[in-house]
């Protein structure tokens, strides 16, 4: 992936910028890697510094309404510098992915509504020169991918994925937002659940899985969590999260017929 711009800030005669990414495809927690190439104008330019920001397209709390593009991370990848005329400077990164950083894309399939990003921005004399986003895909991490792969086998259908302004309930958030990723019930529980929703908040440490179930399980933040396994990325791995989600599900069909939600956490 390339992505070519003049830097604006410096007018006409300035420099240009050129940023190479190794790879599009990243997961919460690894990196991207890349290069940054200046080439100089018709004049030395000063540089305050360079940074690439990670954006993400995140919805209202309240009605989903697409807010824009949020910048959730950024990494600075060049300090001060001047940039004589004639140069051409190639500068190396590599930079951390938050663990909290949404999933675009399951088993190369891309997850409708999901749209996230990375730009340069370039800092001169306390102006930021900001890039056009250029799309990047975060696929799940394996201790994610396992619960995914249960949602599957228990016959569930995507249904969509969005980004919410908000906080869940419970759960410590580094991020402003949560990813809610719907789903359709298997068909014999289509009487008894509308739809699933299931949350990741992930860390170096581990991973807690939030799930929500109703006529309105989208907003995650406004109501009681129906199920919360916080673990390990090694416990998630090793967990038999089709037997867990099952035995969630029934607790749900319980309460359907008049018994008392429960709330499971371990």
């Amino acid at each position: 992936m390339v992505f070519k711009r003049m830097l604006s800030a410096f007018g006409a005669g300035g420099p240009s910028l050129v940023a190479f990414l190794a790879t599009h495809r990243t997961q919460p927690g690894g990196t991207l890697s890349g290069e940054v190439r200046l080439m100089s104008g018709q004049f030395d330019a000063e540089i305050d510094q360079i940074g690439l920001g990670l954006l993400a397209r995140v919805g209202a709390a309240q009605d989903g309404e697409q807010t824009g593009l949020t910048e959730f991370a950024n990494a600075q990848i060049s300090g001060p510098s001047v940039l004589r005329q004639g140069e051409e400077r190639t500068i190396e990164f590599q930079v951390a992915v938050p663990w909290e950083t949404p999933i675009s894309e399951i088993g190369g399939r891309h997850l409708a509504g999901m749209m996230l990003g990375v730009r340069t921005e370039v800092t001169v004399a306390m102006a930021v020169d900001k890039g056009s986003p250029d799309m990047i895909a975060v696929t799940p991490a394996r201790s994610q991918l396992r619960v995914l792969q249960a949602f599957a086998q228990l016959g569930f259908f995507f249904k969509s994925a969005s980004l919410r302004a908000g906080r869940l309930n419970g759960v410590h958030q580094d991020l402003p937002f949560y990813q809610g990723i719907e789903f359709y019930p298997p068909a014999h529980l289509a009487g008894a659940v509308h739809e699933v929703v299931l949350a990741f908040v992930l860390s170096s440490s581990g991973l807690n899985v939030v799930l929500e179930a109703g006529q309105h399980a989208g907003r995650l933040s406004s109501g009681d969590a129906a199920g919360c396994f916080q673990m390990s990325h090694d416990e998630a791995l090793h967990t038999d999260w089709s037997s867990e989600i099952d035995r969630w599900l029934a607790g749900l069909a319980h309460h359907a017929r008049g018994g008392k939600r429960g709330h499971h956490q371990s």
